[in-house]
């Protein structure tokens, strides 16, 4: 049988509601919902999900949780959902104490016994969402992922992204004698890049790839920038190309070239012979042209007029990308002209950028080459 049928698992506590001090929803004025959750859940019953409210609510029915305390609530909180298109196939609801050692309490999957038995759904397409830790061990026993929201998580917009969205992210640890880099890449969504390399002028460059290439970017470097700048931006290009090579996975449904302007409209002059992802910066110009082939190779054409930009030589600009392009496994011509340093540099990263963000973009489901693999 093929499995189709998808289903998020929900926790309510902590997770759809915020959870008061005393742990007890049992008052209209303690009904308070998480930030972004109606719009996430609704993004999932757009993409076919069920929905299942798995929640543990110590002692429900005893003379310290009333029922009718309980019942008020929890039946508003499914109405405003459900105003909102948001309806739950099932409420499973354990009521034991934690010292009882129920499997129907989270993390065990005693009420789940019927979806355990059932092949019908998809386990690999399916998740759980909840506050704690004894969610994501219920998730693991379900044999689903599992997802952690709240204080000591993420949001529900977020949870919504890396469920529907199927996000490229990929993160990588660079330690060596002279750096300590960490990256962390998600080519399918924009975000405000974060760098910090220590190199003031390097992080701006940095910045320019993320926020032009239309990807979320962080990546912090500690790097012996009190001997030279060469091992922080040589090492940073080897592991920012790492991290894009891994996100990328087998490529399947990419452009894999970046070359022609789709959204600014100045090309480069037919007397250059060559199309080119080109990027004007006041007297200056540069170009770029991408493939993500699987084969490094490098071409640059320029020569910069001063010697440094901030931190930065501009003789490493074109290491920059030469490194880059290495564990990238890219092919990349890039030129440039014009005369401020500061300009010309600038012009590089973003030419790159855009040209990388053409390249990335997924298109269908295809593998972009006649070879079988990229």
């Amino acid at each position: 049988m093929n499995a189709t049928r998808k289903i998020l698992f929900v926790d309510r506590d902590g997770c759809l509601i915020v959870e008061p001090p005393d742990e007890q929803i049992d008052s209209y004025d303690k009904l308070d919902l998480l930030p972004g959750v109606v719009a996430a859940l609704q993004r999932f019953v757009a993409a076919g999900y069920e929905l299942v409210m798995v929640t543990n609510q110590d002692g429900l029915g005893t003379d310290g949780f009333p029922e009718e305390h309980f019942r008020g609530p929890h039946e508003l909180l499914m109405r405003i959902l459900a105003s909102q298109g948001i309806r739950f196939r099932e409420v499973l609801i354990d009521r034991s104490f934690p010292h009882e050692g129920r499997d129907t309490r989270k993390p065990g999957t005693g009420l789940l016994r019927h979806y355990l038995a059932d092949d019908g759904w998809s386990r690999a397409a399916s998740a759980m969402v909840g506050d704690r830790e004894t969610d994501l061990q219920f998730a693991a026993n379900l044999g689903v992922r599992g997802f952690r929201v709240g204080p000591q998580g993420i949001g529900w917009a977020e949870v919504a992204h890396r469920v529907l969205d199927a996000p490229r992210i990929a993160s990588v640890q660079r330690n060596t004698r002279e750096t300590r880099i960490s990256v962390r890449v998600d080519l399918d969504q924009a975000a405000e890049p974060r760098v910090r390399t220590g190199l003031g002028f390097f992080d701006h460059m940095l910045e320019q790839i993320g926020k032009h290439g239309g990807f979320a970017l962080e990546l912090d470097c500690d790097g012996d920038i009190h001997i030279d700048e060469h091992h922080t931006i040589e090492d940073c290009a080897l592991a920012l190309g790492q991290a894009l090579r891994q996100a990328l996975g087998d490529k399947r449904g990419i452009g894999r070239y970046g070359f022609s302007p789709d959204d600014l409209p100045l090309q480069e002059t037919q007397a250059s012979g060559r199309l080119g992802f080109t990027l004007p910066m006041d007297e200056s110009r540069a170009s770029a042209a991408l493939d993500l082939s699987g084969r490094p190779y490098f071409v640059f054409e320029g020569r910069f007029p001063r010697e440094r930009v901030g931190e930065v030589p501009t003789e490493l600009v074109p290491h920059f990308f030469r490194s880059l392009c290495e564990t990238l496994g890219a092919n990349l011509h890039l030129s440039v002209r014009g005369e401020n340093a500061h300009h010309m540099v600038e012009g590089c990263f973003k030419a790159v950028a855009r040209a990388l963000r053409q390249a990335i973009r997924r298109e269908g489901s295809e593998l972009p080459s006649t070879k079988g693999a990229l």
